[in-house]
């Protein structure tokens, strides 16, 4: 066990390496807190809302994960799903959304965005393919619009994976399994310019997998990073450098019918030159400097994405002879500055960190969507060049008042401007879609109330805006830039029992209204504004050092405002999450034994804006077991979907047509879960 009583800038530092999220919120007064060998960061006294929690390294590493992108479902009531196989982004619902690829979830690698705006296929779009697990340092979480550095996209929750900048020890790792699965991983750090405490890290990652679809995906990715970092968390700086190429086939949803009458497998595709590939390259750089009473840290960075991707969601419904089959290719520059200063100052009996931050980016992107047959551009629906240029501005105050109250309330500015012009001059899509320009300015006020602790728990009130960013095309027009999000919030946490952390909160989030830019017909659609309520409980409870029990359960009901949708009856949000559960029993240092195993319950979701169609539940249990031997060499056996269950990863409810079919048909269209899977890792540490 090991007690600490941190003093304000202190703690910032020694939670950077304890793995807690928010040090900016604690001071001098802090209660005394037991952690246990291995357990999750307790945030008593560090967290403004039940909703926010921070993952260790330990926990992220204990994770039985198919993609990379699952390791978000370590925030409790995440779900992480996938429509089109490998490589394209994953699908993500939390708090009764479905957030299609990325929106109202912002997700930043390192300090950088991962959400990109304006996308071809999908605002938001978050492809967490070029994440390497073994060297997240940690996962920081938060829910609702309740903190002024958060802007775009976090209406929902924000999710920052920070990457370690020094090794205890390299990795080697090499991995089978079924399907075509193989993988290779070498990352090691050194120590350069010791004087200076100067460290250099280094990660590549080889990975090719088929999946279990009659034609297999082919997915190819080499994934790269270079860090160089000096001095420590608090007071130092990083250069880092990433590098990420990928390219496969795609076995997308298929209607339900089709399998019903026996004409496709559960594995089957339709049109089999879907697919893409994709590259993602970036520099950035970060420097802090802490003192006695203040606090800053900047950060910058430069990314250029590429994707290309083809698709084919309706068959043969719009072209009959050669089939429907388009292509989004999407190519970007994204740069920006992210920088920010705090002040700490005692007043009386109370203390205070006044933050003060800014956020630049601006996104500099060609892309469009064309109509396409295997792969070739046969028509161009519209072709754009924009510019998407975006500041915020924020003031965050966190006051300790008392032993037993503290408060944190904050004021964000942002500003946008939308450039949207035709890249293809004089073609038919130019004059169907000329140039265009809008801007949008917004304030989002927010204030959270914490009472406690009293017998270990925390009682939490939080009330706040936020906003997410329409994609450009749909801004310039409807001239409806920004959308504002409302959200309301009670929580409480306890570590009262000993050795179990546990946290409950219930919330409101309301949206003004809800539009989107429609990336497979290259149209935008207005919606009518939302409302969700929900309940989230969240448990972790480590009654050994060698053994922990996670158990989440999250419920939520999303409903159109709009009088006519109300008075129709239907005021269902087709895909919005419902109900989502998990349950993981994880054993670690039991001598050299080492396992997991986790089960995940996906609730029934509505189809159809009158709920007359919804998805079924699912259920898939993962597993792994692992045994270190002497000499730093570690065997591990990972397990997918156990049960073997015949469920779905997604649903969706819409029309297409069948080749031989005389008219487009409404079904269920959905993607299988993996059937079971191994796979075999054997891992040396130097």
């Amino acid at each position: 066990m090991m007690l600490f009583r941190p003093t304000p800038f202190a703690l910032a530092a020694a939670l950077c390496t304890l793995l807690a999220s928010s040090a900016s919120h604690a001071d001098d007064t802090l209660m005394q807190r037991v952690l246990i060998d291995g357990s999750r960061a307790s945030q008593l006294g560090i967290a403004d809302a039940a909703g926010d929690g921070s993952v260790t390294q330990q926990q992220l590493a204990a994770r039985t994960t198919y993609r990379p992108g699952e390791l978000l479902e370590a925030t409790p009531g995440l779900i992480v799903s996938q429509h089109s196989g490998e490589g394209k982004a994953n699908q993500f619902y939390l708090r009764g959304f479905n957030l299609d690829h990325g929106t109202d979830l912002r997700t930043t690698v390192d300090g950088m965005p991962v959400n990109q705006r304006s996308h071809a296929h999908g605002q938001g779009w978050t492809d967490l393919n070029f994440l390497i697990p073994e060297l997240a340092a940690r996962l920081d979480y938060k829910k609702g619009p309740y903190s002024a550095e958060e802007g775009d996209f976090a209406s929902a929750g924000a999710a920052s994976i920070i990457y370690a900048n020094r090794l205890v020890r390299g990795v080697a790792s090499a991995s089978v399994g079924q399907n075509g699965y193989r993988r290779a991983l070498l990352a090691d750090s050194a120590s350069v310019n010791e004087a200076n405490n100067g460290a250099l890290l280094y990660a590549i990652e080889a990975l090719h997998n088929d999946g279990p679809y009659t034609r297999g995906d082919d997915y190819k990715k080499l994934n790269g990073v270079l860090r160089y970092s000096q001095g420590y968390a608090n007071n130092g700086f990083t250069v880092t450098a990433m590098a990420y190429n990928a390219d496969w086939n795609a076995t997308d949803q298929i209607p339900l019918r089709a399998v019903q009458q026996g004409l496709l497998g559960r594995y089957d595709g339709i049109d089999n030159t879907d697919g893409g590939k994709a590259h993602r390259y970036s520099l950035s750089g970060a420097w802090q400097r802490s003192g006695e009473d203040t606090a800053a840290k900047v950060g910058a960075y430069l990314i250029a994405n590429q994707l290309d991707l083809y698709s084919n969601f309706t068959y043969f419904m719009d072209d009959p002879v050669n089939g429907d089959q388009f292509a989004q290719p999407d190519r970007r520059v994204t740069s920006g500055v992210d920088a920010s200063h705090a002040w700490h100052a005692h007043i009386g009996e109370a203390s205070s960190i006044t933050t003060v931050g800014l956020q630049l980016q601006n996104d500099n992107i060609f892309n469009g969507l064309y109509k396409t047959v295997a792969r070739r551009a046969v028509a161009t629906t519209r072709a754009d060049h924009i510019v998407e240029t975006s500041a915020g501005l924020y003031v965050e105050n966190s006051t300790r008042w008392s032993p037993v109250l503290r408060t944190t309330a904050g004021l964000r500015a942002d500003a946008y401007r939308f450039d949207v012009r035709p890249s293809e001059a004089g073609s038919a899509s130019a004059l169907e879609h000329p140039a265009g320009r809008a801007s949008d300015r917004l304030l989002s006020p927010s204030l959270s109330a914490v009472f406690g602790p009293w017998a270990l728990t925390e009682f939490y009130a939080n009330a706040g805006t936020g906003f997410h960013s329409n994609d450009a095309r749909g801004a310039v027009a409807a001239d409806a830039p920004l959308v504002r999000s409302r959200g309301l919030e009670l929580g409480v946490r306890s570590e009262w029992l000993p050795r179990l952390q546990t946290s409950l909160s219930v919330y409101r989030l309301d949206f003004d209204f809800e539009l989107s830019y429609v990336g497979d017909a290259g149209a935008t659609e207005a919606g009518d504004p939302s409302r969700r309520y929900g309940v989230e409980f969240s448990n972790y409870y480590k009654p050994f050092k060698w053994l922990s029990v996670d158990a989440d359960l999250a419920f939520a009901r999303a409903r159109s405002r709009g009088a006519e949708a109300r008075a129709a009856g239907a005021a269902y949000i087709p895909g919005a999450v419902e109900g989502v559960a998990q349950l993981a029993l994880t054993v670690d240092k039991l001598g050299p034994w080492s396992g997991a195993l986790r089960l995940r319950w996906f609730g029934p979701r509505p189809l159809a804006e009158d709920n007359s169609v919804r998805s079924r539940a699912s259920q898939t249990l993962n597993g792994r077991i692992g045994y270190k031997f002497a000499g730093g060499m570690q065997l591990e056996l990972e397990a997918f979907n156990l049960a073997n269950r015949r469920v779905s990863a997604i649903d969706y409810y819409y029309a297409s047509r069948l080749k031989g079919e005389t008219q487009p048909v409404d079904d269920v269209h959905f993607h299988p879960i993996e059937s079971r899977s191994f796979r075999l890792m054997l891992t040396r540490s130097f």
